[in-house]
């Protein structure tokens, strides 16, 4: 070999082994206090589930609290934009919807935060089953079941989302395009604030994340005609895809990340990106995210 080229060759070596050294220290004095998670959604919603399992074994390996700072509305917007104006020391996060985000930036004309300037990606936390519920008193047991009661009364089944322009609202509005039918509807500030009309009946269905769901299924209180996924959910293996059962071609999912405000530095996300996924390959974070159909 050429001396140039072991020249070469050599500061490669060493140029790898300096950034693995890197990604592997521990920033000097970080974290000396609490680190804020801010969930742009109310307490009790898949979000917030998301965020105190990761958050708790986090908080463990990093040996600081991480409290949840729930910031609900105009459709996760607030929080991000919360997370966005932070100082950018490492001290708050935001455990983001990228779905919400990313559609923000077309779907609202004006924005007090810029997805791209004003937040840096951390890491990918969860993918999480989208799943289509109804009242247990709608007369339906299937997708096209609900389909062909919604074109017989167009306009007079509502479902609810967790905000205007986020993906709960545009997956219904998807499924009543594809499905071509009429129906209504109606923005909460989150899951945990419509799930009570739609117990009792107020709200005739919705397309949410799973889990804040799953358990009102399992007593009968809440009933599950599909998921939204291209794949069926482990966690309810007999219930279909919408895809299959109805309008193929059919697919959302739920995609959620940490982020932290543009300036934050660079060791601080690259030892918070090593430390979340330690904590997301853990097996007891493992089983608690999966119970709730909720993907690692």
């Amino acid at each position: 070999m050429p001396n140039e080229l072991r020249v070469v060759a050599v500061l490669l070596v060493l140029t790898v082994a300096a950034t693995a050294a890197f990604a592997q220290s521990k920033p000097a004095g970080y974290p000396a206090k609490p680190v804020k998670i801010i969930v742009p959604f109310p307490a009790g919603g898949a979000t917030d589930i998301l965020t105190r399992v990761v958050g708790q074994k986090l908080s463990e390996r990093i040996g600081q609290q991480m409290p949840v700072d729930n910031k609900p509305g105009a459709g996760a917007n607030i929080g991000a934009e919360a997370a966005a104006k932070s100082p950018p020391d490492g001290y708050t996060i935001l455990m983001g919807s990228i779905a919400s985000h990313s559609i923000a930036v077309s779907y609202y004309k004006h924005l007090n935060y810029d997805l791209r300037r004003d937040l840096a990606s951390i890491v990918m936390t969860g993918a999480i089953t989208n799943v289509l519920v109804v009242h247990p008193a709608l007369p339906v047991r299937t997708v096209k079941d609900l389909i062909a009661l919604a074109k017989a009364h167009p306009g007079q089944l509502n479902y609810a989302s967790s905000g205007t322009g986020g993906l709960i609202h545009l997956t219904g509005a998807l499924f009543g395009q594809m499905a071509k039918i009429d129906i209504v509807h109606v923005p909460y500030k989150g899951t945990a604030l419509f799930l009570p009309d739609l117990l009792n009946g107020q709200i005739a269905m919705s397309l949410d994340t799973l889990p804040p769901h799953l358990p009102f299924i399992k007593i009968g209180k809440l009933r599950a005609l599909a998921v939204t996924t291209a794949k069926r959910s482990p966690v309810l293996p007999d219930l279909p895809t919408i895809a299959e059962a109805a309008l193929p071609g059919f697919e959302s999912v739920a995609i959620y990340a940490l982020m932290a405000p543009t300036g934050t530095p660079k060791e601080v996300i690259a030892y918070l990106n090593r430390e979340t996924n330690a904590a997301l390959q853990a097996p007891d974070v493992r089983e608690k995210l999966s119970a709730q159909g909720i993907e690692p």
